[in-house]
């Protein structure tokens, strides 16, 4: 026996070539979407940050340790910074807030973390705009 092969643009398109065509526009929407919604994150990360530090050197001692931190901020802007210490073994031995309220648009200072036990890093965990 043999198949009956229809005449090709006759009778419509196949079932095949109707899934293929919704899968693409469902893949195009999605891929819009996606893009929009990186972009919004995006936006909002770069746009909404008035405040970003960054540690320039730190000095772990027996029970503190000492941060050199530089601020950049927007004019006006007033918020605060997390700095964090951990031990060797990982175990966070401190962490402090230190706030920004001057007018100035970059603050370099030195800054005292006081810890539990002596500290092997100074880590930045963020900026926060009030």
């Amino acid at each position: 026996m043999s198949t009956v092969q229809l005449p090709e643009g006759r009778y419509g398109r196949s079932a095949d070539e109707r899934a293929d065509r919704k899968l693409k526009i469902i893949g195009a929407v999605l891929g819009v979407a996606l893009i929009a919604l990186v972009g919004y994150f995006a936006y909002y990360y770069v746009g909404g940050n008035k405040i970003s530090a960054e540690v320039i050197t730190f000095e772990p001692s027996d029970t503190a340790v000492k941060v050199h931190l530089e601020v950049r901020k927007d004019e006006g802007a007033r918020g605060y910074c997390t700095i964090r210490s951990q031990a060797e073994d990982g175990a966070e031995v401190g962490r402090r807030d230190f706030r920004f309220d001057q007018d100035a648009t970059r603050i370099d200072k030195v800054l005292t973390l006081r810890t539990t036990s002596r500290g092997t890093t100074a880590e930045l965990l963020g900026c926060h705009a009030d």
